[in-house]
């Protein structure tokens, strides 16, 4: 049995991942994640518990693939294992091809940042770009408004939240309908915030700002190269709120954003499938 691991190191979490391959096939074990206060006790705490959970020894695994903006504080060797650092944009491209089974897509990572790359296969991904909008600015901008900065607190209010609270619509600034242009396109985030908007009509307000930043960013990337699927990968995924609102964006711009399943991790596979 040959295994090769792949490892996704975060400021405070990492994600690990193995590939089990055999003369006549390649299996997936299951991914997870670890929180630590730092990335390198985040690294061991999950190789631990990955190998642990799987019964893995160290003689059955092949060699370790890691990636993340953390992973320049991992040594050279992981239990004697030799450590292969992979770029990330690269990881991002296999990644999202493969969780959403597709041999090209604009892949969009969503974690404290975003970033683009257009993915083909057998190519190298094309890294597009991206913006400094993404989990980060949800946090943030949720703590010193609402005063809450952890996620599933957030998305639990903002479930009753009311968008016409906030944000400005074409619809109400226009008497008929502009072109192809929807009355029901957000004109400008948080640009009618009512004196009675309450934090959950706050909170629906900031993830949809930052989900609609980020899908239009990715709709002129999709443009550019003439294609329509987006496929969606990183921690923001998981926010209860994103499938309906990039739901919407698909069907106004006539594109299609993909939530995969495990997009939660596609870059973390993406490094593993960098050595098969």
């Amino acid at each position: 049995m040959s295994v090769v691991i792949g490892i996704d190191v975060g400021g405070s979490t990492t994600k690990i991942v193995g590939f089990r391959k055999t003369a006549s096939s390649l299996e997936l074990i299951m991914p997870i994640f670890v929180r630590a206060t730092d990335p390198i006790t985040s690294l061991y705490g999950a190789f631990g518990k990955f190998t642990s959970k799987n019964g893995l020894d160290i003689g059955d695994i092949k060699k370790i693939m890691i990636t993340g903006v953390g992973s320049s504080y991992a040594d050279e060797y992981i239990y004697g294992l030799k450590c292969t650092h992979v770029d990330e944009f690269h990881s991002v491209g296999l990644g999202g091809l493969y969780v959403s089974s597709l041999d090209e897509a604009i892949v969009v990572s969503m974690g404290t940042g975003t970033a683009i790359v257009h993915a083909t296969a057998g190519k190298e991904p094309e890294y597009m770009g991206g913006t400094g909008v993404g989990g980060g600015t949800l946090l943030g901008l949720s703590k010193q408004l609402i005063g809450m900065d952890t996620m599933k607190h957030i998305e639990t209010v903002a479930e009753d939240g009311d968008l016409s609270k906030i944000d400005l619509l074409i619809d109400d600034i226009v008497k008929k309908d502009i072109g192809t242009m929807s009355r029901s396109m957000t004109a400008s985030n948080f640009g009618k915030v009512s004196d009675l908007a309450t934090k959950s009509d706050i909170a629906l307000g900031i993830i949809n700002m930052v989900f609609e930043t980020i899908g239009m960013m990715s709709i002129f990337a999709a443009r550019s190269h003439k294609i329509r699927d987006i496929v969606l990968i990183g921690n923001l995924t998981s926010v209860r709120q994103a499938p309906k609102i990039f739901d919407t964006l698909s069907q106004m711009f006539d594109v299609n954003f993909i939530i995969p399943e495990l997009s939660q991790f596609g870059t973390v596979i993406g490094a593993a499938l960098s050595d098969l």
